[in-house]
Parts: structure tokens; C-alpha cells; sequence
């Protein structure tokens, strides 16, 4: 009985793999190609567990992932490799366009072939998790209900349609092949061992350096937030007990906007950080020409995950990003790192210039 998870050394993907191995003896096969994003460091804790067989490489390298799969047998595929800043796709969308569809095509191909020499009853206990996001919707108004699983593909950035292209590739080989395939459509994650370009941890990192601390447009902007932890825990449900070709939305159930999420932070350094003058981290806020295409608000319903697997959110806002704050303040070295270009260093290094 054994995992292969793809993206494992990432934020979302390195907290699964702790959290799983946290709680089962259930070994894991964790490929990845260690991008800027992706982290060795987010799991030193498993450093030396035999559980844990960390596979530098590729998802579109086909032979690889093959001999993973021939070798490992593994009972489920979690795939959370993806580029999947929206700046970056903006900027330069063809990695995204390699990353989430080629690559996925190329996963899919090479767990089709593994997935149909499997005696009948290793097929029929196998599943393809595809761990995918909820900007594939597109943006609502303010008094719109949340994305639902029916609600149509809209996706307004390189990033949000590479993803749709992804989702519809899986949705396919189940359709076309037989494969079976679970896909999960998540709002935005925060929590330990993000890396400091999405909004949480770079405020954080530009508030303890005294930088400006940049919001789009008017910074109103709403997102449901989603601790990591909880995500985990959904995803976990779903391996167990999510019907076959079903789409689960997962949400926090906490909508709030960009500038509140900001001022909560600044809030919590004022307590946990104070600044050597005395004045609040609120100072250094400063407001940005907003970005291309900047989708207004996100809201998920996850009341279908709720009613047929039984999963809710454990924490609130208030506690998450508590949580949240304390790890980086108690971490400074791992960000330090990743912020430094040391880790990339090291990565050329260990793993050559290819790295």
C-alpha cells in the first residue's frame, strides 16, 4: 500500500505528505522537480523515514513516472504539481501551459497504461486524485452564490485556464478510458511553508523588513481562505470515500477581502512583532495599479463535501491565520532560504545544472 504523490516538496503538496505520514505508516513516493516553489526543506521533518521516497523529477517525464508506478504500485496517484501563481502566468504563461496541461497529459498517459495491467481488483480500488482550484470558474459579482460543482468554466488567467485544461483531461480519461479519477476545486490555501510570493507570507516577509506592503487596486478584491491543514484533511476524505469522476469543491467558509486580510496581519504583528517605533505594520500598506484581468471575488460552496463525506473546515479565520503567523515568526531561517536564493543554490548543486 503505497502513495505517489506529484508536487510533494510544494506548499499544499509537502503539508499533505507531513499530515500523512503524521498519521498512517503508509509509505509515500513524492515526485517532484523542485521549481523556485518547490522546497526540500519543507520536509526535513521526515528526513531519513523510510516512508518517505522523494524522486527528484518531471510529471511529463513518461518513463520516469512509468517506473515509478511499475515499481512503487501504488494504490492512488495525488497530483498537486502545478504552476500556479497568477503574477507569474501573466508574465510568463508557457511554463504554465508545459506544467499543468502538458504535464498532466503526460501523468494521465502513464497511469492509463499502469492503471489497466492491475488485476481487476487493484483497478477497482485505485484512484487519480487531481488537486485543481477554484479560479477555473472565473469571478463573481458581490451578491452572486458561491461556485458550486455545476457552475460553468470561466477561468480569466493563463493560470486559471491551464488548470481548466487540466481538469477537462481528467475528466476525460475517466470518461474516455475508465480511469478513476477524483477532482478537488479549492479556494486559497494559506498556512506554514508557502512561498513568500503569494499575499499572506509576502506581507508578512515585507512587514518584519520594513517594506512597503503592496494591494492591488483598492484591495477588495474577496477570496475564501482556506487553511492548509484542512485541505489536507478533505483530501484525505475523498482518497477514503469520494464517489469515482465526482468533483468536490473545498472551501474555508471565510470570505474576506485582500485589504482585510492585510490589515488582520498588520494587526497581528502589531501583538506578536511589534515594531521598534511603536507605530502599527498598517503604516507600510500601500496600494498598487491593480492587475490584468484581476478577478473580483471567489466564494466556494463545499456543501457537497460536506453532505456526502461528512468534511468541514476546523478552523476559523481567526485561528488559521494566527497559526499561521506564529509558524513564520518562529521559522525566520526557512524563510530566510527561500527568499535568499540559497535554496536554489543548493539545488543546482545536489542535483546538477538541469535542476
Amino acid at each position: 500500500m503505497t502513495l505517489l504523490v506529484t508536487g510533494g516538496a510544494g506548499f499544499i503538496g509537502s503539508n499533505f505528505v507531513l499530515d500523512w505520514l503524521a498519521g498512517t505508516d503508509e509509505p509515500v513516493v513524492n515526485l517532484d522537480v523542485l521549481t523556485y516553489a518547490g522546497n526540500r526543506q519543507n520536509l526535513a521533518a521526515v528526513d531519513g523515514d523510510a516512508r518517505h521516497i522523494f524522486v527528484h523529477g518531471d510529471i511529463g517525464d513518461f518513463a520516469l513516472v512509468s517506473k515509478l508506478l511499475a515499481e512503487h504500485q501504488p494504490r492512488a496517484v495525488l497530483h498537486f504539481a502545478a504552476e500556479s501563481h497568477v503574477d507569474r502566468s501573466i508574465h510568463g504563461p508557457e511554463d504554465f501551459i508545459q506544467t499543468n496541461i502538458v504535464g498532466t497529459f503526460r501523468l494521465l498517459e502513464a497511469v492509463r497504461a499502469y492503471h489497466g495491467q492491475l488485476p481487476e481488483t487493484a483497478q477497482n480500488a485505485f484512484r487519480f486524485l487531481h488537486v485543481s482550484t477554484d479560479e477555473v470558474y472565473g469571478s463573481l459579482g458581490s451578491d452572486d452564490p458561491a461556485f458550486s460543482e455545476s457552475s460553468r468554466y470561466a477561468p480569466n488567467s493563463p493560470y486559471a485556464a491551464s488548470k481548466a485544461a487540466s481538469d477537462h483531461l481528467v475528466r476525460a480519461y475517466r470518461h474516455t478510458y475508465g480511469l478513476p479519477v477524483l477532482t478537488s476545486n479549492c479556494s486559497n490555501n494559506y498556512g506554514p511553508y508557502q512561498f513568500p510570493e503569494k499575499l499572506i507570507p509576502l506581507v508578512i516577509h515585507h512587514a518584519l523588513a520594513g517594506r512597503a506592503l503592496p494591494v492591488y487596486g483598492d484591495g477588495l478584491q474577496v477570496r475564501d481562505w482556506l487553511y492548509v491543514g484542512d485541505h489536507c484533511a478533505a483530501l484525505r476524505r475523498m482518497l477514503d470515500a469520494g464517489r469515482i469522476g465526482e468533483t468536490y469543491n473545498v472551501g474555508g467558509c471565510n470570505e474576506k477581502t485582500n485589504l482585510e486580510v492585510v490589515r488582520t496581519l498588520c494587526t497581528l504583528l502589531d501583538e506578536l512583532r511589534p515594531r521598534a517605533d511603536g507605530q502599527s505594520y498598517a503604516m507600510q500598506i500601500d496600494f498598487v495599479a491593480d492587475r490584468p484581468g484581476h478577478d473580483r471575488r471567489y466564494a466556494i460552496d463545499a456543501g457537497k463535501l460536506e453532505r456526502e463525506l461528512g468534511w468541514r473546515p476546523a478552523e476559523s479565520f481567526e485561528t488559521g491565520i494566527r497559526r499561521t503567523v506564529r509558524w513564520y515568526l518562529d521559522h525566520p531561517d526557512w524563510v530566510e532560504q527561500v527568499t535568499s536564493g540559497a535554496y536554489r543554490e543548493w539545488v543546482g548543486r545536489h542535483y546538477g545544472a538541469a535542476a
